[in-house]
């Protein structure tokens, strides 16, 4: 599975952006698809994720109510809404694929660059 992600870039504080991750492969029901992220100078979390069959959307306490993930099965697609964005959400936003609902990823896209200004 490959994972391509896109979206990124530099807002300011209060803005929002929409990231989207393409996966090609397949990708099985139990699956959950979602996003990682690393800031500058820490170790990469967990951000969200969803269960690719349905049944189950999480989220790191942190972007609970301002972050939306979404998916397109039949584009299989991802999709992460931030809204209400501050500079600590600056890091380079990853898609994953894991078995559990929080990680740790199996699979891992290039990354993207979100970067709020404030």
């Amino acid at each position: 599975v490959q994972l391509q992600a896109s979206g990124g870039g530099l807002v300011q504080a209060g803005d929002s952006l929409r990231l989207s991750c393409v996966a090609s492969g397949r990708i099985f029901s139990s699956s959950f698809m979602g996003w990682f992220r690393q800031a500058p100078g820490k170790e990469r979390e967990f951000v969200a994720s969803l269960k690719w069959g349905g049944g189950g959307i999480y989220y790191a306490d942190s972007v609970k109510g301002r972050f939306t993930i979404s998916r397109d099965n039949a584009k299989n697609t991802v999709n992460l809404q931030m809204n209400s964005l501050n500079p600590e959400d600056t890091a380079v936003y990853y898609c994953t694929i894991s078995q559990y609902t929080r990680g740790p990823p199996k699979y891992w896209g290039q990354g993207t660059l979100v970067t709020i200004s404030s």
